[in-house]
């Protein structure tokens, strides 16, 4: 496994990790079902992922803030749970 795979491995198992959801890496691996539209995080959740996670790639990697910042952005986009979105409020109701 190079350490590019092993960072991947690992940010997605702690993504599982604080989104609360019994999910590995290795649990993924194949599987063709669509557990991806079925699970999300929170926006709490997700902000405290990518914190954890553009540090550990800076300290990994060994880069800059900015790029880290970038680097989770692609992989955010690439393999983040989506992020709950807030209900807007019933407009029928109001008065």
């Amino acid at each position: 496994m190079t350490k590019d795979e092993k960072i991947t491995k690992h940010l997605i198992d702690k993504m599982f990790e604080i989104a609360g959801h019994d999910f590995t890496y290795e649990n993924l691996l194949g599987r063709v079902d669509k557990w991806y539209n079925e699970n999300t995080m929170t926006q709490k959740q997700h902000d405290e992922w990518k914190e954890y996670s553009i540090r550990y790639i800076r300290k990994e990697k060994r880069m800059p803030l900015s790029y880290a910042e970038r680097a989770f952005a692609w992989f955010d986009l690439s393999y983040g749970l989506k992020v709950e979105q807030p209900q807007a409020p019933d407009i029928d109701n109001i008065n």
